[in-house]
């Protein structure tokens, strides 16, 4: 027997009524928490020119979904993330603006391909970008900024991994220099592999295996380890990021965590929320290139899609759904959809009004329920 062709590519799909609805509920509930804290909306394009959407960056550029465009026969891209275009934009069109800038957005972005943790190469993606500092107090903002989004979407409880992305460079080229290539170091202790550590000569890297769980014990072995007082900023900085949080979420530490922070520079988190395998989002701080320059940042991204699947957002419309017969009052109609009613007008005397989702009936009185 043949089987059918797909409908769509793999890795895209259709979003249903239901579905749809509550995306778009998370999504303004998010935004809404992101504006309050004066950050503005950009809407960036779904496609851009492949240079500036990948950069120089070579492993980027590689994972675009790239095409042609017919009118300026130049290559184009499907964005993979809005953060860059965001940069783009405030170095750009807001280039004069006053820093530090603080945008949102919100937005579908498409991957070349998926992961087994993420099957889906099309998804949601909303976040806030501070951009013209990436001191304590930007990145303790943005950290707060996010909860609060969160918060306010019905996300939660929600776990904060701190980890610091340069804690390797730092170590490296300073007290605890080694033969073995940096990128692999920095792989075998992202994989947590001790065994690995020491064969590539790197034993005095295992206390930092250790240094991971419970933000404050881990902070605590971090510190031991810590005997030259090379990271004592960066720890520092952590307890002040953490510091107005704590009784707001779950918080711990991974020092040396890599996946999804290839172009964060001192510190980084990742948030995750009970029954999800991989984050719902991630942030830090970073550069722009601005020309021979670059302009710090913090920002965080979130990737609500499989929590709505599981349900958040969904409401039950039929509560406020109701089914207007033949003949109705059109003024009245309006009247009911001026107070937030979902009217489904009878189109012929076969409509039922349960059929079509409806949980009230427009009678003589008013809204009767089916």
């Amino acid at each position: 027997m043949t089987k059918a062709p797909a409908l769509l590519p793999e890795g895209l799909r259709d979003r249903l009524p239901r579905q749809a609805e509550a995306a778009s509920r998370v999504t303004r509930a998010l935004v809404d928490a992101m504006c309050a804290h004066g950050y503005g909306r950009v809407s960036p394009p779904l496609a851009e020119f492949r240079e500036t959407l990948g950069g120089d960056d070579e492993r980027s550029t590689r994972d675009l979904l790239r095409f042609t465009d017919p009118v300026s026969q130049r290559t184009l891209a499907l964005r993979p993330d809005i953060t860059r275009q965001v940069g783009r934009i405030a170095t750009s069109l807001l280039a004069s603006a006053p820093r530090p800038l603080r945008l949102c957005y919100a937005g579908q972005v498409v991957k070349l391909r998926a992961s087994q943790l993420r099957p889906a190469r099309e998804m949601l993606q909303v976040g806030a970008e501070l951009i013209g500092s990436d001191s304590v107090a930007a990145a303790r903002e943005i950290v707060t900024v996010a909860i609060d989004a969160l918060e306010a979407a019905g996300i939660g409880p929600v776990t904060i991994d701190f980890t610091l992305p340069d804690v390797v460079d730092l170590l490296a080229s300073g007290p605890l220099p080694v033969e073995a290539d940096i990128q692999q170091l920095r792989d075998e202790l992202d994989a947590k592999d001790a065994g690995a550590l020491t064969r590539i000569g790197a034993t005095a890297y295992l206390p930092l295996l250790r240094a991971t769980g419970p933000f404050d014990q881990a902070i605590a072995d971090l510190r031991s380890f810590d005997t030259g007082g090379v990271l004592t900023a960066r720890i520092d900085a952590l307890e002040a990021i953490a510091a107005p949080i704590r009784d707001r979420v779950t918080l711990t530490l991974d020092p040396t965590e890599r996946h999804g922070f290839a172009y964060q520079s001192w510190f980084g988190f990742q948030v995750f929320v009970p029954g999800q395998g991989d984050a719902v989002g991630r942030g830090g701080g970073y550069s722009i290139p601005v020309g021979e320059q670059e302009e710090s940042a913090v920002g965080f991204s979130l990737y609500p899609d499989p929590l709505i699947d599981a349900g958040l957002g969904a409401e039950n419309d039929r509560e406020r759904r109701i089914f207007l017969p033949l003949g109705h009052d059109a003024a009245l109609a309006a009247s009911l959809r001026a107070d937030d009613w979902q009217t489904v007008a009878a189109l012929s005397d076969s409509d039922d009004a349960r059929a079509l989702g409806c949980g009230f009936i427009l009678g003589p009185e008013g809204p009767v329920e089916v």
